[in-house]
């Protein structure tokens, strides 16, 4: 087994684990072979070999793997296991709602809390996780090493959040704002702008017509 995989392999392994949870309790407790989830998925079954293989050794000609160790070995690679703290700024429904949402723990990420400038909201919680003033982000991320932080917050207001979660220690932020952040270096941006991937689908969807 290697950890020296590819960006493609890398992006495939989210979905094998997807499938792989998505299994009734007593397909999770058997077997199953790279052919199968190839064909669940709609992939390639040699290339689905060949990405399970670069995560697990579990694999056995004529048997395939334990679901449960594949699952096991997907998520341990991927550090679903390591329940990194992730903080969301901007409590608008985009930002409510993820913390509304318990399925983030499943792949290692427990958000702690939320921020917002919104004196109304401070103080106040969402599934048991406290809305704070957007003023005490820094000592909270430092005091609790957050690392991960989400922007939902206007696109007016983006960089300046990205700033603060910069200083305040954070590395690696996923920005929904429609708006490029430059951040400083250190500080890794994933720019997830949800219009244009709803064009893309769109497009993809037509080009195949």
């Amino acid at each position: 087994m290697t950890k020296n995989i590819t960006t493609q392999t890398l992006s495939r392994l989210p979905l094998y684990f997807n499938y792989l949870t998505s299994l009734p309790e007593d397909k999770k407790n058997g077997n199953i072979s790279a052919t199968a989830i190839a064909e669940a998925l709609g992939l390639n079954d040699v290339q689905v070999r060949k990405d399970l293989a670069s995560v697990s050794r579990g694999g056995r000609p004529k048997v395939g793997y334990s679901a449960s160790e594949l699952m096991g070995d997907i998520g341990k690679f991927l550090g679903f296991e390591n329940h990194d703290g992730v903080v969301v700024a901007g409590m608008g429904n985009l930002g409510r709602a993820m913390l509304e949402c318990d399925g983030f723990a499943d792949y290692g990420f427990d958000i702690l809390c939320g921020f917002d400038c919104d004196k109304q909201l401070v103080g106040t919680e969402i599934n048991g996780r406290i809305i704070r003033d957007i003023s005490e982000m820094t000592e909270f991320c430092r005091s609790n090493n957050i690392k991960i932080g989400i922007i939902t917050v206007p696109e007016t207001s983006a960089q300046e959040v990205c700033n603060k979660m910069a200083e305040a220690g954070i590395e690696y932020i996923l920005n929904f704002a429609a708006v490029r952040l430059n951040a400083p270096e250190g500080v890794m941006v994933h720019n997830e702008n949800i219009s244009l991937t709803l064009a893309m689908l769109a497009r993809c969807k037509f080009s195949e017509q």
